[in-house]
């Protein structure tokens, strides 16, 4: 039996800055609340990102365990400790050979050293041809039940981006929903009352507002509209500068305070430089951090989700709500109460962070240091 102080200031516990230190005995967390130590540090809960293409030059579509291995550990280095390995429009044979990699993946015992992927984040191919972004027009498809049922038969998928206003789209939305789905809206470009009509079928959230689906105007709100007027739909957003302008994150987190999740959308180019790299097999170039096909338009991001929390304060983000953006409330939105917190019994997934710039100190997973070669390179 192994204890240990983490040696921080204050702890993010259920949504409150608690003054204090945190104890850890061995895998889980003992007690908050203790002397706080000097040195300026905060601990909250791993981060969780719900929508994770590719990362550290691996393309999740591609890849094989090695490879999401790869993405699960260098997660890690920037604060996450759970995500859901992301598959967009592809041929229905690379959807197979993805989803059989991620069963193998999610049936074994889990990387100590990794974070843990919890299941497989569907974002099509059930979208609106008017709002593909990035994902291939040759594959896209209105909904096929049978072929969804197949799919999830091969690997766990526990969320689904689909167009509501699609022939068939609602009654999938429903069986979805009964079955413990989380299914999000986007790629879409649903007017707004074929947007209620979605969320009234059982549809939670929007997959990164604004992009990818019908505008916002006065008369005609469209799915964000409808998203923002609604306190029951979480806001998924990426704030990564290029995907939103500075005021259009500003206006979702008035509209949509406390039910705000932060993703990433990340690419095989997170956490790198600039240059050429794969999404779901298709080239994408990244100049000045932007990630943007052939045709110039995003595609993705080279976000990371510590440096999304950054981003959000600059914009004028209080900094806990921030962090609650990016644990707690994407842990509540998958309805999952064993990850995104920190309190006593839980697993010692945590973040140290510096207090006055939140970048990353330190990430446990199950109460085991990240190698600090990997935090240090998360720069």
């Amino acid at each position: 039996m192994t204890t240990r102080r983490l040696g921080v200031s204050a702890a993010l516990v259920e949504g409150v800055l608690t003054p204090g230190d945190v104890e850890i005995e061995d895998d889980e967390i003992t007690r908050v609340g203790l002397a706080p130590a000097a040195g300026g540090r905060l601990a909250a809960p791993g981060f969780v990102d719900l929508q994770v293409n590719g990362f550290a030059g691996v393309d999740v579509m591609g890849a094989d365990e090695d490879g999401i291995a790869h993405v699960s550990r260098r997660l890690a280095a920037h604060g996450v400790t759970s995500w859901l390995p992301t598959l967009i429009t592809a041929s229905p044979a690379e959807t197979d050979r993805a989803l059989d990699v991620l069963a193998g993946v999610l049936a074994g015992p889990g990387d100590p050293a990794g974070s843990r992927p919890l299941g497989v984040h569907l974002e099509g191919p059930f979208l609106s041809a008017r709002r593909l972004g990035t994902h291939a027009a040759e594959h896209r498809r209105d909904p096929d039940p049978e072929l969804l049922r197949r799919w999830r038969d091969r690997a766990p998928v526990v969320a689904v981006t689909l167009a509501p206003e699609l022939p068939g789209a609602l009654d999938l939305v429903r069986d979805l929903s009964a079955a413990g789905v989380l299914v999000s809206l986007g790629h879409s470009d649903a007017t707004a009352a074929q947007a209620h009509a979605g969320f009234a079928a059982g549809a939670r959230t929007v997959t990164h507002l604004f992009n990818a689906m019908s505008p916002l105007h006065h008369r005609e709100p469209g799915l964000p509209g409808a998203a923002l007027a609604r306190p029951d739909v979480v806001l998924q957003l990426v704030i990564d500068g290029h995907h939103l302008a500075d005021d259009a994150v500003r206006v979702a987190w008035a509209a949509g305070r406390g039910r705000v999740v932060m993703v990433t959308d990340a690419t095989a180019a997170a956490a790198l430089d600039d240059g050429t790299y794969a999404l779901a097999g298709l080239p994408v170039e990244v100049r000045g951090g932007a990630v943007r096909n052939g045709q110039g338009a995003l595609a993705g991001s080279a976000l990371t989700l510590d440096a999304a929390v950054r981003n959000a304060c600059a914009l004028g983000a209080d900094p806990v709500e921030a962090l609650v953006a990016v644990t707690e409330a994407p842990a509540r939105l998958l309805g999952r109460d064993d990850i995104g917190r920190l309190r006593p019994s839980a697993r010692a997934d945590v973040v140290v962070l510096d207090a006055e710039d939140l970048t990353v100190v330190q990430t446990l997973l199950g109460g085991i240091p990240v190698e600090a070669d990997l935090v240090g390179a998360a720069g």
